[in-house]
């Protein structure tokens, strides 16, 4: 993977751990056998569903049943959130607005001393803004600064831009996400376009699942967008995917993003099955009850 490069600073991929513990984050501790995992339940009409039991799960490793040791409901957990934003020249005309929601949505959703927040951009390199904090006057400056590079910037970088929206998923999910434990999710703004990143599309769904991350989408379209990039992201990690438009402005996707964070339950398990050989295992997730739909990850990561 590239090092990060910033337009003030430069900063490598050993750096990241540090920036991220400047402020030690809240988040329950889980023994290391547990694989914990968010879900997110609605009934038929698309009405989150908060009170189920336990047992009212079933849950499948590689397709044999498992016991639910742990479960809890989302709402009082602390939370650690990323905001990747694209600043690519693609998504210069929609930047103002995506700073002006994101500073919304933090304002609703940040908790004083429980919940904290980084803020990373990515066009021809990938930048960490602010690194993990829960000081909302850091977090609104930082993104006063998020833009798109300056001509200069591209003649020195000597190509004519870039959209290494692949790269910022992994070095978010590897440097700052995989070393925490709690609720855990990165929210992408972007058109869907990956131009230059080394990481495909696979490693970057597989570093989020190593990570236990949730990733949600959310869509400015244009000339290159990619829908499908965005959806399988979000899909697989048990995330949301949102398209931004006339008729659904962002606040609203914010909002909506925002909602399901606090109507979300925390499940966790102890593998019967003991770790040979370190790789993925597949995961589903259900309800005894037919008229309910359940979002959760698909896999996780089970290392030896």
């Amino acid at each position: 993977m590239r090092p990060l490069l910033s337009r003030r600073c430069f900063l490598s991929l050993a750096a990241l751990p540090l920036l991220a513990q400047d402020e030690p984050a809240t988040t329950f501790t889980a023994g290391v056998n547990v694989v914990n995992l968010l879900a997110t339940v609605r009934d038929r009409k698309g009405r989150f569903v908060q009170d189920l039991p336990r047992d009212a799960f079933i849950l499948l490793e590689n397709g044999r049943p498992q016991t639910i040791r742990y479960f809890s409901a989302e709402s009082g957990l602390p939370l650690t959130l990323g905001l990747l934003i694209d600043t690519s020249l693609s998504q210069q005309r929609v930047l103002d607005a995506e700073r002006g929601a994101s500073s919304r949505f933090l304002d609703q959703v940040l908790r004083d001393n429980k919940d904290k927040v980084f803020i990373m951009q990515f066009d021809f390199a990938v930048l960490v803004s602010q690194p993990l904090t829960s000081s909302r006057r850091d977090l609104d400056n930082a993104l006063a600064f998020v833009d798109t590079p300056s001509r200069r910037e591209l003649q020195f970088q000597g190509s004519g831009g870039g959209t290494l929206l692949y790269d910022a998923i992994v070095s978010a999910s590897d440097n700052v996400m995989k070393p925490l434990t709690g609720r855990k999710a990165l929210i992408v703004l972007t058109d869907g376009e990956d131009n230059g990143s080394e990481a495909t599309l696979s490693q970057a769904i597989d570093a989020a699942h190593r990570a236990d991350t949730l990733i949600y989408s959310i869509l400015f379209s244009g000339s290159g967008a990619n829908p499908h990039a965005l959806s399988r992201l979000s899909r697989e990690t048990g995330g949301a995917y949102a398209e931004v438009s006339n008729k659904r402005p962002i606040d609203q996707v914010f909002d909506s993003i925002q909602q399901e964070l606090r109507n979300q339950y925390s499940l966790g398990f102890v593998s019967d099955q003991p770790v040979r050989v370190s790789g993925f295992r597949e995961l589903k997730l259900t309800t005894t009850r037919k008229d309910l739909t359940v979002r959760a990850r698909n896999r996780y990561w089970a290392r030896r």
